[in-house]
């Protein structure tokens, strides 16, 4: 990737993550994109492959996972590697499945998905743009050593059933009010989660005694991606959030990682940015558009959706 001549860092102040193109992301080595996919593969499948009620599809030109719930915070189809002449009926099929079993779900668009017209391919197809996040790296052995204390805080690995109840509620809360799917999914997956050769990382952040924050990492072939990095509001603007970062980073490193990644809303990039992330480029979640049905045929040049 050609270095940026517009640094991040440089970029306008209120310029939104949708408005960035590739001239704003920094140069990464060539793999990282394919790192942080494998990564995002183990999260969303890890945990559904060894739960009775949940299944995946995962080859090497796609990956779909049901939880089983209706809810989309748990049903995904990503890490597409199609060609330009599969690509159409092979989205149809995804998109199909999920129209048959009723339940909702995300489709998410990365920087190494395949054909590069994706996106466009989806949108003909009856899902629309739901938001965009960047996708961000940093090297592990540029991770600070240590952080500011954050007085009262102990952060520590989910290891019992008690601690997971915890986290699930922490999670649920972010929704308004509460969604009890999020609490099922975390039950339903309590075994797979806790078992110690889990590759998923679950981590509390408890001011004293009481938890107040949660984060999640998934370790795959020498790479962390981190996810559900979430503060009570109360507690906000105390240094919490960039504990709950750091630690399972460190822990990473410790077990001989040397790539962290993940998925940055708006709110957190300044955070992430003063870790040593960088941005390689965005993530786009794909949903069905209200009202319609999104395995539908609809009009389309297939000319156009078969260009590289």
């Amino acid at each position: 990737m050609a270095k940026s001549s517009r640094p991040l860092e440089n970029r306008p102040a209120g310029t939104s993550v949708d408005e960035m193109t590739p001239m704003d992301f920094a140069p990464v080595a060539a793999d990282v994109a394919e790192r942080a996919d494998a990564a995002f593969v183990t999260h969303v499948t890890w945990a559904l492959e060894r739960t009775p009620g949940m299944s995946c599809r995962v080859t090497p030109e796609l990956v779909l996972a049901d939880s089983g719930l209706a809810c989309d915070t748990f049903n995904f189809i990503c890490r597409s590697r199609l060609t330009p002449a599969a690509a159409w009926g092979a989205a149809k099929e995804a998109l199909a499945y999920f129209a048959g079993v009723e339940r909702p779900f995300s489709w998410w668009v990365g920087p190494a998905d395949q054909p590069a017209l994706l996106g466009t391919i989806l949108e003909a197809l009856g899902l629309e743009r739901a938001e965009t996040e960047l996708a961000m790296a940093l090297a592990l052995e540029t991770l600070p050593e240590s952080l500011p204390s954050v007085p009262g805080l102990v952060v520590r690995r989910v290891r019992t059933g008690e601690d997971l109840e915890t986290l699930a509620r922490l999670s649920a809360a972010n929704w308004t009010p509460p969604d009890p799917d999020v609490l099922t999914f975390y039950r339903r997956t309590a075994t797979a989660l806790l078992d110690p050769s889990s590759p998923l990382w679950l981590y509390l952040g408890c001011a004293d005694g009481e938890a107040v924050a949660t984060a999640e990492a998934a370790v795959a072939g020498g790479t962390v991606a981190l996810f559900n990095i979430s503060t009570v509001e109360r507690f906000r603007g105390r240094g919490i959030g960039s504990r709950m970062t750091w630690q399972p980073l460190c822990d990473a490193r410790a077990a001989g990682c040397d790539l962290g990644v993940l998925q940055a809303a708006e709110a957190g990039i300044g955070l992430y940015r003063r870790l040593g992330f960088r941005a390689f480029g965005g993530i786009t979640e794909y949903k069905p558009s209200p009202g319609k049905h999104f395995g539908a045929t609809v009009e389309m040049d297939r000319r156009e959706s078969t260009r590289t």
